[in-house]
């Protein structure tokens, strides 16, 4: 049976408003076929470097190689991933996880293109991510490799400013727990919907309604990967969902099945991945 990690790595300074987390994947091979091998989402971009081994991700049916030594960014999903490693050999990938507020200041391309897509990071930026490429190849320590991952991302942030008004709405969404309405953002704001949705689809890859009900989701997956029971979480739902069925679409939505079924076949990877 493979047996597999994720070791946290503390950000740089320069770098911790933007990166929600960074670890390092390790496995000695392929999780059994019969395990599930969820990834939830958590309204986070993920940029990744496959080191050794490559791997395997399934995006609403559709399949996504990374090969070893690829560097590529994740857009925001908002559907459930099923991952695994290339071959069922050893396996590590170094991953850097932005909040929503992050994406934006460290990389200018179009968002909405890149939403449930794994690309090639230089198919997105370009040539300046050719000689990162071949620094990471020629690098064999994994510390020297996230140095110069990270040396790229400040130089990357050097180059952007901050957009005040998207910035403010993001933290409303996270300090709400999703619960802020589109109408109160408005109010307090005092930009139209449309502004705000054309706003975030430029700098995250879809609207406000649709980030929020994922961090709204978070809060109960959060809690579900930790081991709390559904009975338990039963308390909760009528304070962030209108009735329990209007729940059980949110999880059907964001994991692909129910949580009685989950909680069946929940194993280490969809937890430690969550909750890491």
């Amino acid at each position: 049976m493979a047996h597999f990690q994720f070791v946290p790595v503390t950000p740089h300074p320069l770098l911790s408003p933007y990166v929600a987390k960074m670890w390092v994947f390790e496995s000695s091979g392929r999780l059994p076929d019969m395990d599930r091998k969820l990834i939830v989402p958590n309204a986070n971009f993920k940029l990744a470097l496959s080191y050794r081994n490559g791997l395997v991700a399934n995006i609403a049916g559709k399949a996504f190689v990374q090969s070893e030594n690829q560097l590529t960014l994740t857009g925001l999903v908002d559907t459930p991933v099923n991952l695994n490693p290339q071959d069922d050999a050893q396996t590590g990938t170094i991953v850097i996880e932005f909040n929503p507020l992050g994406a934006y200041r460290l990389f200018h391309l179009s968002y909405t293109e890149v939403k449930n897509q794994i690309a090639d990071l230089a198919d997105l930026v370009g040539n300046s991510v050719a000689e990162l490429k071949s620094q990471l190849t020629d690098s064999s320590a994994l510390n020297q490799k996230l140095q110069l991952l990270q040396s790229f991302l400040i130089k990357q942030l050097e180059k952007s400013a901050p957009d005040p008004i998207y910035d403010y709405c993001i933290k409303r969404i996270s300090g709400s727990k999703g619960l802020v309405s589109v109408a109160q953002l408005e109010k307090e704001t005092g930009y139209s919907s449309r502004w705000l949705h054309n706003k975030f689809s430029d700098h995250l890859g879809t609207g406000p309604k649709n980030l929020s009900e994922i961090v709204r989701f978070k809060q109960f997956y959060q809690a579900f990967s930790a081991g709390t029971s559904h009975q338990s979480l039963k308390e909760q739902i009528y304070h962030y969902y209108h009735d329990q069925s209007h729940f059980i679409r949110a999880f059907k939505r964001f994991t692909g099945t129910t949580p009685t079924d989950l909680q069946n076949s929940m194993n280490e990877l969809a937890t430690k991945h969550y909750t890491s």
